[in-house]
């Protein structure tokens, strides 16, 4: 099989696939080629049934956990509510990973609707129309403006042909194609120019090509299978509950064992020993139901389920929940150019008259025959909706004529065209010949350098005079100099004469011109994405530019943007230049590359992976058909939401409702606002399951009276829940974006959590076990031993609850002072605090006290619980404090 079909010439061609240009295959060969071929039709991925998805949700280490608890909490401890609702939260989260997986699919379903419906075909001398699935390598097909292209093609004619090819290159000017044959061997995707690629779009002109490649064999069908072969990344969030799993695993096992064995050797001899093991067991069980947060994995999707709520308000729409928390510890932001830092649309930046250069935002009159040159040679045309149509350099001269309110329509109808000479990439001049009054007006655009060859003459200040050579020397340096500001230029030209032309010709129309101007053109930077890049470089994220454009251009957008200093050391890379950087190479030196030009799809996976390689969380923006195996590959794809296509949206994690590259920020902001107060959730559960298992294990190990499973499952039933959902409530904390990013490394119990879960849970326990002691020797049955233990073990119990809700309040900031404006600003915190504080408190109640096996206290005995659960704010603050000084010294 042939390679490189552009590097082939068209006899060649035609000899491999049996076929001709003038008649195309025959039925019986069409009938062969699809046996060997197959269908032009894209494949998706083996399906996996909803059952499969369903059973792989359990491999999950912290739902094996959970699911383990929940057994021996139904069958051990007979606790069957406890069991009941463990296993509620490990199907809702089951179901909940079947949902957002399905919806990963929608990327390969949206590339097989991306297939035109129709292609028209030289199939046996005639011309047919047929469904582009029905193409094989060989057809003969016919390309006109407006088409969509069916399959990849070797090019064999191309009249004025250019082809769009943004969502698959990433270049935001339409292509000029032509069909000579390249010599390079090794061309970019974006050079070939003797070829056109399934699914881009014809713009201007006609053409004929030899299809040569189909379905999973196109430019779109490798995208195709690189998304089918990419792997979906682990998100923080998810490694970071794995390691929370198996943390929590080792230490409660840790911890019942030596509950049972020490339990059963200090109380040996004191009741039967079968009997013994028995309690003990249960004893250990009802700890093992007490350290573990069975509402963690509950709280935390609602907590993520909050924030893509509150970024759906700043427009960022989450497909898949992890990716609110991702976004929060991304280092990297890879953004395609075209259309996301850019506007993806040519606009008119400097107009060059009268031997200087002018901004677009100056003021021309109608008459000046630059402006009308840019009108009158120009193949643009106004729907019915005013939209403009046609190719995007000549619709930007369009706008550009109608923002210095210019009547166009009444322009182009004054000055009918009659006559053209079409372009041609190989002369680059478009000519029309239009009614001027009794004469006729020569309106002539193209490259500056072959315009001035036709030029004789030159308009100053409405003047029209020879040309000299010190007018071209200044013409010539002004192209240059737009040219080196990234500007696409067009020089304009024009001439009247007495009558129309027999036949017009580049040779009779295109000499003795005057010339008009210069207009130069860019795809402009969004005007907010400046700002967001240098706020995103304040929170330490990095700004990499990866585009399909040529290198000046995206060196020049890279420098207005602040991506790039001018003049400095750090390099503009090419495709081309990637291809010869092995993979260690890459990933050794990516930190010096901040901008990546002519790049394909496999170009960006690269960039992306060298960035992992270095432990970096990597967030890739796109919105062309060529973004989206790397968006997959990504820790966090973010596709464009109104000129993102199907399939850059359906490979997102997140989709910008509004393109604005400045929503970014807000949603890194966003997403490390979830994962601070996922922290603080699970320092508030963990450091009050701590102290539970203190409690309960001290208590073991002194011969205490123990605290009931029943009263174990009561607290974690009322604190454990609207407490912690609150506090995934809290607003963005003061200077969040200033911090740096968390790293790859980072953890829940990063930034000093784990040391806070020890000493606050230790803290807890010795509160609670002094408040026990104290129930001892205070109260109305002091003599009476029992009722006396009673009354210890009823404090101990209503200790431990309400010391975990004014722990709540702690856990609003791991190292700041509690004592703020801000503490008390979440109105739905202070509710679910007062809620909890009422629910636990009605154990009180006659009808309640005799379920949980408590006594009613006094007011000196409630006195004792209130203190010891102020006094759990009270010493976390003086350690905060301390923690401060510390820390500044």
């Amino acid at each position: 099989m042939l390679q490189d079909f552009y590097h082939q010439t068209v006899a060649t061609i035609e000899q491999e696939f049996s076929t001709s240009c003038a008649k195309g295959l025959t039925d019986s060969q069409v009938l062969e080629a699809r046996e060997k071929y197959g269908s032009n039709s894209l494949a998706g991925k083996k399906k996996i049934s909803i059952w499969q998805r369903f059973l792989a949700q359990f491999k999950d280490f912290m739902i094996i956990v959970l699911i383990i608890a929940a057994v021996l909490s139904g069958f051990v401890a007979q606790e069957w509510t406890d069991a009941a609702i463990i296993m509620v939260v490990v199907m809702l989260n089951a179901i909940l990973g079947v949902f957002q997986e399905a919806r990963s699919e929608e990327a390969i379903n949206a590339l097989k609707k991306m297939a035109t419906p129709n292609a028209h075909v030289r199939r046996g001398g005639q011309i047919v129309e047929i469904p582009s699935p029905q193409l094989v390598p060989g057809d003969i097909v016919l390309l006109e403006a407006g088409d969509v292209v069916p399959a990849d093609l070797r090019l064999t004619v191309a009249k004025s042909l250019k082809v769009e090819e943004s969502a698959l290159t990433g270049e935001s000017v339409s292509v000029d194609k032509e069909a000579t044959i390249i010599n390079d061997v090794k061309v970019a995707l974006a050079d070939q120019k003797n070829m056109a690629f399934a699914n881009t779009n014809v713009t201007y002109g006609r053409g004929e090509g030899i299809v040569t490649e189909t379905g999973m064999n196109t430019e779109v069908g490798k995208i195709a299978t690189m998304l089918n072969n990419t792997d979906e990344t682990d998100t923080p969030l998810k490694r970071n509950l794995n390691q929370l799993g198996k943390t929590l695993t080792i230490m409660i096992l840790l911890i019942c064992a030596i509950v049972f064995v020490v339990g059963f050797f200090t109380k040996r001899g004191t009741e039967p020993t079968d009997k013994l093991a028995i309690d003990m067991f249960l004893v250990a069980v009802s700890l093992a139901v007490a350290a573990i947060p069975e509402g963690l994995p509950a709280i935390v999707t609602i907590i993520l389920a909050l924030g893509t709520q509150v970024m759906a308000k700043h427009k960022s729409i989450v497909r898949k929940l992890p990716a609110v928390e991702t976004l929060g510890a991304t280092d990297i932001i890879c953004s395609d150019k075209t259309g996301t830092l850019t506007q993806n649309k040519m606009t008119v930046e400097q107009v060059f008259y009268n031997n200087q250069q002018h901004p677009a935002t100056q003021a021309l009159a109608a008459d000046n025959h630059a402006l009308m040159t840019m009108v009158l040679a120009n193949d643009s045309k106004l729907d019915n909706n005013n939209k403009l149509l046609g190719d995007p350099t000549e619709t930007a001269l369009i706008q550009f004529a109608l923002n210095q309110k210019i009547a166009v329509q009444q322009l182009l109808q004054v000055h009918k065209r009659l006559q053209e000479v079409p372009f041609d990439s190989s002369r680059k001049l478009m000519s029309t010949i239009n009614l001027d009054q009794q004469q006729y007006f020569v309106a002539v655009k193209g490259a500056p350098d072959q315009l001035l060859k036709r030029v004789t003459k030159i308009e100053q200040n409405g003047k029209i005079e020879p040309i000299t050579e010190e007018q071209r020397a200044a013409i010539a340096a002004a192209n240059q100099e737009m040219a080196q500001k990234a500007l696409r230029v067009l020089g304009l030209a024009y001439k009247t004469v007495d009558q129309l032309y027999d036949e017009p010709t580049t040779d009779n129309v295109e000499q003795n011109l005057i010339f008009a101007g210069l207009v130069g053109m860019i795809d402009p930077e969004r005007p907010e994405a400046k700002a967001a890049i240098a706020e995103a470089h304040s929170a330490g994220i990095k700004t990499v530019m990866i585009t399909g454009d040529y290198q000046v251009t995206a060196q020049a957008i890279a420098e207005r943007l602040g991506i790039l200093a001018p003049n400095q050391d750090e390099r503009v890379v090419t495709g081309s230049q990637l291809d010869n950087f092995s993979d260690n190479y890459l990933a050794e030196h990516v930190p010096d590359f901040s901008v990546y030009a002519r790049v394909s799809p496999e170009h960006k996976v690269r960039i992306v992976k060298a960035w992992q390689s270095r432990g970096k969380i990597v967030a890739m923006t796109g919105d062309g058909v060529n973004d989206a195996p790397s968006l997959k590959q990504a820790d966090i794809g973010i596709g464009m939401g109104i000129t993102g296509t199907e399939v850059s949206k359906g490979a997102s994690d997140m989709i910008l409702a509004d393109d604005n590259f400045a929503t970014i920020v807000e949603a890194v902001k966003q997403g490390r606002k979830v994962f601070s107060n996922i922290q603080k959730a699970i320092l508030y559960l963990m450091s009050c399951n701590v102290g539970e298992v203190l409690t309960v294990f001290m208590m073991t190990m002194l011969g205490w009276d123990i605290l009931a499973p029943v009263q174990l499952l009561w607290i974690n039933l009322v604190t454990d829940t609207l407490p912690a959902i609150a506090l995934g409530l809290e607003p963005v904390e003061k200077g969040i974006m200033k911090r740096m990013p968390r790293g790859k490394e980072s953890n829940f119990f990063s930034g000093g959590v784990a040391s806070s879960i020890v000493y606050q849970g230790i803290l807890e326990g010795i509160l609670v076990l002094t408040t026990y002691q104290l129930g001892l020797n205070f109260g109305p049955h002091v003599g009476n031993t029992s009722l006396q233990h009673q009354d210890a073990l009823t404090m101990a119990f209503l200790t431990l609850g309400l010391i975990q809700l004014f722990h709540a309040v702690n856990s609003k900031y791991i190292h700041q002072s509690i004592f703020s404006k801000r503490t008390f600003a979440n109105k739905w915190f202070n509710l679910a605090i007062l809620i909890s504080a009422v629910v636990m408190s009605a154990v009180e109640l006659p009808f309640m006290n005799q379920f949980f096996d408590v006594t009613e206290l006094n007011i000196i005995q409630w006195l004792i619980v209130l203190v010891a659960g102020l006094g759990m704010i009270v010493i976390v603050e003086v350690v905060k404090f301390l923690q401060r000084i510390l820390g500044k010294k």
